[in-house]
């Protein structure tokens, strides 16, 4: 056959497929799979990374991970609605309160296949906030005391003096003395007040607007000797020696402790729970109620109370986890930290308290303006 006639029979081929193929209906191309993914927000410092690479790893679900240092900033976020978060973390009265204004969603207990992982005695005691434990689990849980610098204060308040009170901050006398060496309180009043009600004979939980100013009052005394209010600056400063003393969460101290050790400063660092008592908080998993991605965050929250991923972040972050299975994963030198796992003496002294109501609140944020400006 001709080069010609093979040309001309291919053009013919050519043309009659071309035209066989324009009469076909268009097929559009198969999507690409939508990339899984699960905003989350919480606390800083407060997650060991590798669970998060972990979690994406086994699961294929990205996590777009951002942090904050006070409720208010969680609470103002989503109250204003569209907050780009499918998973936060919000502290008790917070969470009661922001219940209560129906940010969240319900959570769908029949994809949690390891709630039954959960510490009977803080699901009972997070009920106070969440009746019937419908809308949050808890993550981690602790205690409000003083964390110091042993030989610091020591060697300005003296051997002998009792380090196990709230005296230590309350007392003016005990407070200029520290000043040098540098104190820093919670910025968080709603933790902070109620952890210093008993002092005054006053339930933690109380909404007697005598008895916050009877705790505002004496606050506003030692003022003066603060270097600062702030929920997390402490950790380090403690750490590092540059204060002395830190009214803080528990779990913070030992992580200043973990850092002072692993840096061999030199630096002993000690937590007390006051003998007058102590508030216990609690910080819980809870999803928007315009989470864009409500079924990865159930998986999420699912994967975290697995006991030995609860252990990881407990055994990272130095706070009790909420998880009583992972107990037995948690290392020991935490395990048996009556600091971070209060023995049953210092649970009886424990307290916690719920949220304020709305004109209570106002009343709280001019008592605490004028503590932290002395205005």
């Amino acid at each position: 056959m001709s080069g010609r006639r093979r040309s001309v029979l291919a053009a013919a081929a050519a043309a009659l497929l071309g035209g066989v193929l324009a009469a076909l209906p268009l097929v559009p191309p198969a999507p690409a799979a939508e990339e899984r993914v699960v905003n989350i927000y919480n606390w800083s410092d407060y997650i060991d990374p590798k669970v998060l690479e972990a979690f994406t790893r086994e699961t294929g679900i990205k996590v777009v991970y951002d942090t904050y240092d006070n409720n208010e900033i969680l609470e103002t976020k989503l109250l204003a609605g569209r907050s780009g978060y499918d998973i936060v973390v919000p502290s008790g009265p917070y969470l009661q309160r922001l219940i209560r204004a129906g940010a969240f969603l319900p959570l769908d207990k029949s994809k949690l296949k390891n709630l039954g992982n959960l510490w009977p005695e803080v699901t009972s005691r997070l009920a106070a906030y969440d009746p019937g434990n419908t809308y949050a689990v808890d993550y981690m849980w602790g205690t409000t005391g003083i964390g110091y610098n042993v030989a610091a204060v020591r060697e300005r308040l003296g051997p002998n003096a009792p380090l196990n009170s709230w005296g230590v901050v309350l007392n003016p006398a005990s407070a200029n003395k520290l000043k040098e060496c540098g104190i820093m309180m919670l910025d968080s009043p709603e933790d902070l007040i109620p952890s210093l009600l008993p002092v005054f004979g006053a339930k933690a939980d109380s909404k007697r607007w005598d008895d916050l100013t009877l705790v505002t009052d004496a606050l506003y005394k030692v003022r003066g000797a603060v270097r600062k209010f702030h929920s997390s600056e402490y950790i380090q400063a403690l750490a590092n020696g540059d204060i002395c003393l830190a009214v803080g969460y528990s779990g913070d101290i030992m992580q200043a402790k973990r850092r002072a050790e692993e840096a061999k400063n030199g630096i002993d660092i000690a937590y007390v729970v006051p003998k007058e008592g102590a508030l216990m908080w609690f910080d819980t998993f809870a999803i928007p109620k315009d989470a864009a991605h409500p079924a990865e965050a159930l998986a999420f929250i699912d994967y975290m109370m697995r006991p030995d991923v609860a252990a990881a972040n407990t055994n990272f972050v130095s706070y009790a986890s909420g998880n009583l299975a992972a107990k037995k994963f948690v290392k020991p030198e935490i395990l048996n930290n009556t600091g971070i796992y209060p023995d049953e003496a210092t649970m009886q002294r424990l307290s916690i308290n719920t949220a304020w109501d709305d004109r209570t609140q106002r009343f709280v944020t001019r008592l605490w303006t004028r503590v932290r400006t002395g205005r």
